[in-house]
């Protein structure tokens, strides 16, 4: 049987997509069962002409004066995304942003479960107690196969990270989170978020200037 088409959604909307699904965790935590377009645009720091147009990908739904159904949107929203159930993640890197990442524990909350670390010098790692297994790199295949995993969070150093990319995406990785400051090269299908922490402070630099 063949998979219904996916819309094609631009990657800034993914990400409002995102925040609107927090927005209506919260929603659904205090009791509210309904929500108004523009209610919800303030909660999520848009405009309620952005969010009409972001959720027209799901097609015409809502009830004019009443607003949308929090749970039914939730549940269009985590399908589309993807986290309706726990998706697998790796991390590979465990110096201390990645056993800080280790130690999240909102990732379960949000959909997805980090499984497993590997590090080049498991070994020596291991000596300090973690909240997951941290695994040496020749096992990343076997492991990735054994749990169909898609997802991979990268923290290595700049030098390493376009070799262990490489690694990821020839054992089925096709999304990677990436905190090494440097652009890695990758399959056109494979997608590569970035988090460079330099970057968002010098942006945060520029709107604080007196």
């Amino acid at each position: 049987m063949k998979k219904p088409t996916r819309p094609e959604i631009p990657k800034k909307a993914i990400y409002r997509l995102s925040v609107y699904l927090r927005c209506l965790s919260r929603l659904r935590s205090n009791g509210i069962r309904t929500v108004s377009s523009e209610a919800l645009a303030t909660a999520a720091g848009v405009k309620p002409t952005q969010l009409r147009k972001d959720l027209t990908y799901f097609g015409q739904f809502g009830t004019r004066g009443l607003g949308y159904d929090v749970d039914q949107l939730s549940k269009m929203i985590a399908d589309t995304l993807g986290t309706t159930s726990l998706q697998p993640v790796i991390l590979v890197g465990v110096g201390n942003l990645g056993r800080a990442l280790l130690s999240y524990r909102g990732f379960d909350q949000e959909g997805f479960e980090v499984l497993a670390a590997f590090d080049a010098e498991a070994a020596a790692k291991n000596k300090l107690p973690a909240p997951k297994p941290i695994l040496p790199m020749e096992q990343i295949a076997a492991f990735i196969r054994e749990h169909s995993v898609k997802m991979a969070i990268l923290t290595v150093p700049a030098a390493a990270a376009q070799e262990v990319a490489n690694v990821l995406v020839e054992n089925g990785i096709v999304g990677i989170l990436n905190f090494a400051p440097m652009v890695l090269s990758v399959p056109e299908e494979v997608q590569v978020n970035y988090v460079n922490l330099a970057i968002e402070l010098e942006n945060l630099s520029y709107f604080i200037q007196g």
